[in-house]
């Protein structure tokens, strides 16, 4: 071999471990899309792959008329990124769209080791190292397993595999394969069993919720909107509200006294990204049904993104893929402080009709929204008249620990109650409602 050869690859190469947490990242744009949407999909890539701690030495958008089925991009243009990350010495090309695992394959074949990934991949990652919960981490499990499953033989690619025969003819690495896919389809049932257990704890939590007769109202959205800033600036709780993506996937539920002393309860569920792994809506949609089963939706999206729409569009699709797409919505407006012009804060509630400019770091439109929130909780509140006798003492307990009581007075028949009584509370007092006098 002559000194001008390329080095043959090798995987456990120091020199090769060191680039592989270097990347370069590779945007798309096809025929219909601007090249001002293609970079903001690219940004936020960047920042996507930024926490995973990988270093970023150069980004570029690749303009495709048609998907090469070799390696995404054409020939000229996979040569172009190759050599562009040779140049900058990455041994990892991160792609914002989807490879399948044979172009994941190509691509380290044809780049004498260049590792491909893409978007879907990086999303995992980051929900690898996010999830706390049993639940969180069996769902990213799950996921991660089912994508893992076909690019098995990516993992295999370095020992050589005989090509037809029958089974007794293949040697250790087609063996080995096929015995490392028994295992992944067993781990796959074994944590499918395991998740199935912990939704129906989760189901059993619910309902014990629902036995208390208050209105549910989820926070749903866009990743990094600010949810759970609105979160803890409403109930006064302290879940995590950091600066990045994902900083949240487990739901968490508070009370949420509103002025008048009517209780909602208030959830705060995991955000969306545009183009969000299939399988990851898939794994999570126990954690969603948060949002399917809530009375009320809170829509937040980011005031300050140029791409504010695309965003509310990408929560609306996955809201009506989990079945929550009949859910009364109130949208807000959050980080009205970086929006100082009012022209553009007069557009954005045009292009948002019915919403509310709000911002969880000043508290700017906080009493508005809570006002709103007054009247979705009083549409399901009925005011009543009660006569509860002596030995239903347990039913006025719950009215008083469950309604708004407005007056209560002790009668020989019993205690005469007028009262704001939740809906879900009425069945049990309508035997005992007085009649309005005409």
């Amino acid at each position: 071999m002559s000194d001008s050869d390329p080095k043959p690859f090798d995987p456990y190469d120091p020199e090769v471990l060191a680039r592989a947490n270097r990347a370069i990242l590779v945007g798309l744009q096809r025929q219909g899309e601007t090249a001002e949407e293609a970079q903001y999909l690219l940004d936020e890539l960047h920042e996507l792959v930024g926490n995973l701690g990988v270093e970023i030495r150069g980004s570029l958008i690749a303009k495709i008329r048609e998907e090469s089925p070799r390696h995404l991009v054409g020939s000229g243009k996979m040569e172009e990124i190759a050599a562009l990350a040779r140049s900058k010495e990455c041994g990892l090309v991160i792609f914002d769209d989807e490879l399948t695992p044979a172009q994941q394959r190509n691509w380290e074949k044809d780049s004498n080791g260049l590792k491909a990934i893409d978007r879907q991949e990086v999303i995992l990652d980051i929900f690898v190292s996010r999830a706390k919960t049993r639940e969180a981490v069996l769902q990213v499990e799950l996921a991660q397993l089912e994508q893992m499953l076909p690019r098995l033989k990516r993992l295999w690619s370095h020992l050589d595999r005989q090509r037809g025969g029958g089974a007794m003819q293949r040697d250790a690495g087609e063996t080995q394969m096929e015995m490392d896919q028994r295992k992944i389809r067993d781990k796959i049932a074994k944590v499918r069993r395991e998740l199935a257990s912990v939704v129906a704890q989760r189901a059993t939590q619910r309902k014990q919720r629902q036995r208390v007769p208050l209105p549910t109202l989820s926070i749903v959205g866009y990743t990094n909107a600010g949810k759970s800033s609105l979160l803890n600036r409403l109930t006064g709780a302290d879940v995590l509200a950091a600066n990045q993506l994902f900083a949240t996937l487990d739901p968490t539920t508070r009370r949420l006294e509103l002025p008048s002393g009517r209780t909602l309860l208030l959830t705060d569920t995991v955000g969306f990204v545009r183009r969000l792994p299939h399988r990851l809506v898939e794994a999570f949609k126990a954690t969603l049904e948060e949002a399917v089963q809530a009375d009320f939706l809170l829509h937040v999206v980011d005031l300050s993104s140029p791409e504010r729409m695309k965003h509310a569009e990408t929560t609306l699709q996955v809201l009506q893929e989990i079945g929550a797409g009949d859910r009364p919505v109130i949208t807000v407006l959050n980080k009205a402080d970086l929006l100082a012009d009012e022209a553009e804060r007069a557009e954005a509630l045009a292009a948002h009709p019915d919403s509310f400019l709000i911002s969880t770091k000043t508290g700017e439109g906080l009493p508005a929204l809570l006002e709103m929130l007054e009247k979705c909780a009083a549409d399901r509140d009925h005011r009543m008249t009660l006569l509860i006798p002596h030995d239903q003492y347990p039913l006025l307990g719950r009215i008083h620990a469950r309604a708004t009581v407005l007056s209560s007075k002790a009668e020989d028949a019993g205690t005469r109650v007028e009262a704001i009584i939740p809906d879900r509370l009425r069945t049990l007092c309508l035997p005992w409602a007085v009649p309005e006098r005409v």
